[in-house]
Parts: structure tokens; sequence; C-alpha cells
């Protein structure tokens, strides 16, 4: 399939200048000339460089890699037509669709670029993370950013003792049931070829804690609403969880909270002077 020059770059022009800064959770400030989007702005969104996205732009350059195509789709806020579009003028056939694809919707990105003073994420039902606010960093750690297995929070709690600091002690043993429990249920539904079924033969191999958890045959388990937090920082913290399901993607956005009055809400507010200036 060869790329289209010309088209791809008439539709990345198009789809930044009809992009408005509070679409993607920017101020719009009141010297604001251009229409749309600054180029700089979406090659931020994009983790791109602004030189990269010009000359896509102006219809030179290399191919984009589907890597690169994906990142752009997300710093336009492109819906799943949009950007399977986008991979088509790059010559590049377009991802899967449905359960398991990690473009996140619109919608779901404008719910989070939303959410700033709040520690929220956007996860994948395997638990890998795609998206999270500042706070949601400085509550959990950078983890969007992690690659293969290693993505995925249920994978890293039966082969890196570090996951488990962040949790409350006492709660550790539900927590293994409940991960097990949760991708024994995935399996089934996703296949025998799944990246789930993938993750539990690598567990079975790696984690004699996991196998015990795996021959328990448990299905049914389901994270509490109230989880217990134990911060490097600030200490212990009781945070409730509300949950949001896409149903195309089965993507999950991750919103904590805690009561006003409590100190675990005091320091849900102190959270904010260990955020990232810019969520990654």
């Amino acid at each position: 399939m060869p790329i289209d020059r010309d088209a791809l770059a008439e539709f990345l022009r198009h789809r930044r200048e009809v992009l408005q800064p509070e679409d993607v959770g920017m101020p719009r400030g009141a010297r604001r000339r251009t229409a749309g989007l600054r180029r700089e702005e979406v090659a931020a969104l994009s983790h791109m460089s602004p030189d990269y996205l010009a000359r896509l732009e102006r219809g030179s350059g290399p191919q984009p890699s589907e890597q690169m195509l994906s990142s752009i789709a997300q710093g336009l806020h492109l819906t799943i037509d949009e950007r399977d579009h986008l991979f088509r003028l790059a010559g590049h056939r377009p991802p899967q669709t449905g359960a398991g694809t990690e473009h996140i919707s619109p919608g779901m990105l404008r719910i989070l670029d939303r959410l700033e003073d709040t520690p929220a994420e956007i996860v994948t039902e395997l638990g890998e993370t795609l998206r999270q606010t500042p706070l949601g960093v400085a509550l959990t750690g950078d983890t969007a950013g992690l690659t293969g297995p290693e993505r995925s929070l249920g994978f890293r709690w039966f082969t890196d003792p570090r996951t488990r600091a962040l949790y409350h002690p006492d709660d550790h043993d539900f927590l293994v049931r409940l991960w097990a429990s949760g991708l024994r249920e995935l399996v089934s539904l996703r296949g025998p070829q799944s990246r789930a079924a993938e993750y539990s033969r690598l567990l079975i191999e790696r984690s004699a804690e996991f196998r015990a958890a795996w021959e328990r045959q448990e299905v049914g388990i389901r994270p509490r609403e109230s989880k217990r937090f134990v911060h490097p920082d600030l200490g212990g913290m009781d945070l409730a969880c509300q949950t949001l399901v896409d149903p195309v993607s089965s993507q999950l956005l991750l919103v904590y909270t805690a009561v006003p009055g409590t100190e675990s809400h005091e320091k849900l507010q102190l959270l904010s002077t260990l955020a990232p200036r810019t969520a990654g």
C-alpha cells in the first residue's frame, strides 16, 4: 500500500486546525491567533519533534512508522475511523479495533484532560497503563512508558516485588487472588491466542505464587471500591476508585478520590506538589 503524501499532509493540517486548545485540556490564552492548535502543541501531544510534523504537513520526509502514526492519532484525538484513514494514507494497514486496541477514544481523552487536579489513568483490560494525569503519575509512578508484559500491573504484581510496596500489606493476599481470577476470566473471554493467555503462560513459568492462585480456579473476584495505598512520601492513603468503562475497547478510566475532611483527602491535595508539570 503506497503512501499518499499530499493527502496525508492535507489531512494532518486540517485535523490540527480544527482541534481547539480546550479539546485537549489546554488554556486558549488571550493572544492566540492560530486557527486550531499550533504545530508545536500537536508535536508535543504526539511525542514527536515539530520539525518532523512540519515535514509531514509539507508532504515530505520519511514514511511514518506505525508507532509514530499511533502517537499522532492520539495527539490529534482522532476517532477510530479517522485513525484508520490516517494509517491508510501513510501506506500502512490499520491496527485492530475493538477489545485489545490501545487507541483511546476522543471522548475518554477529553474526560482525562479535564482531570488535571485528580489522580486518574486509562488502562487496558489487562491493567496496562495507556495515559495518566500528572497526579496519577505522582500517586502510582510513571507506568505509561513501560513495555512488554511488565506494562501490566497484574503481571508486575507477581514478577516485581517493588510493585507491592504501593499497596497495604493486609491487602496483598486479596490482590493475588484478584489478579489471578481476572486473568483467568480474560483468557476464557479472549481465547488461547490472546495476550491474556500469553501472560498467564509466562506467569505460570515464573511465579510459584501465581501457579498456586491459578490452580484455585477462582473467577468473579472484583476490585474493592476503596484502595489502600502506601505512598513512598505521604504514607497511607485510603482512596475510592471510580471506574468508567469504554464498551468498544474495554479500556477503563480509573479516578481516585478521597472523602473530604479525612487525612487521606489532605494527603491527596499534597500530591500536587509531587506531580510532574506535564503528563507523559
